[in-house]
């Protein structure tokens, strides 16, 4: 058994038995909304504040941003600052499709310099967590389904060659439950973590479940969770059993 990387978050690690096998290239799937980013922003700050270096590579959002939105969601972790200061945390990114402005053709977007660009920021400050935010725009750039898939089978070869743990964001059609449906892609990464939402959007209610974790047991429940000041807050049955 691999050991095992806690991503710090309450009730999360009850669901995971322990946490996210080291190594595994997990992808963080949901809606508009559900807190993706959010959930994959915590996991690199709570493996900082244990003093385990993290990058964040944004390829939607400016990586200005993805500080800000954390520190208005997460009022609590008011050390944001000071961790990336001392290089426990890098938010760093950049927008590929912003060639497509430029007038080229899509299929010429090289996958492999956002590959070395990741690369270079995991050097820079010794990273061992990663977070990719989100792969879905790369479905985008790169349309033909099986140039796509390969460039999925490299990045996460990528990730497993340069011996980092990683949470990669992507978006899902449907946030409800019983309309789910997998990429095809989802099946070459190790881990899938499912957030959901259902109900109207002053009822919605929120829930995250693992799909698979290859190489260790996990929760086989469907978890309701918040977004607090402090952090997630998972309310996981196996955390009830423990206590």
């Amino acid at each position: 058994m691999a050991d095992t990387v806690k991503t710090g978050i309450s009730g999360l690690d009850a669901m995971l038995y322990g946490g996210i096998p080291e190594g595994n290239q997990t992808i963080v799937a949901g809606g508009p909304g559900a807190g993706k980013t959010l959930l994959s922003f915590e996991f690199l700050y709570r493996n900082a504040k244990m003093g385990i270096p993290g990058v964040f590579f944004a390829l939607e959002e400016n990586p200005k941003r993805v500080v800000e939105n954390a520190k208005k969601a997460f009022k609590e972790f008011t050390d944001i600052d000071d961790l990336i200061a001392k290089k426990l945390l890098l938010v760093d990114g950049e927008d590929p499709s912003a060639r497509l402005h430029e007038g080229a053709d899509p299929s010429s977007y090289e996958f492999g310099k956002v590959v070395s660009d990741i690369e270079a920021l995991v050097t820079s400050i010794g990273a061992k967590r990663i977070v990719i935010d989100s792969i879905s725009l790369l479905s985008i750039i790169i349309s033909n389904p099986i140039a796509y898939r390969r460039a999925m089978l490299a990045l996460v070869s990528n990730l497993r060659r340069i011996n980092v743990t990683s949470l990669l964001v992507s978006e899902i059609a449907n946030p409800e439950r019983s309309k789910l449906t997998f990429k095809p892609e989802f099946f070459i990464f190790d881990g899938i973590v499912n957030m959901y939402q259902s109900g109207e959007e002053e009822k919605r209610i929120t829930a995250m479940e693992i799909i698979k974790m290859r190489g260790s047991k996990h929760s086989n429940s469907t978890a309701p969770y918040e977004i607090t000041p402090s952090g997630f807050k998972v309310y996981a049955s196996e955390e009830l059993e423990s206590e």
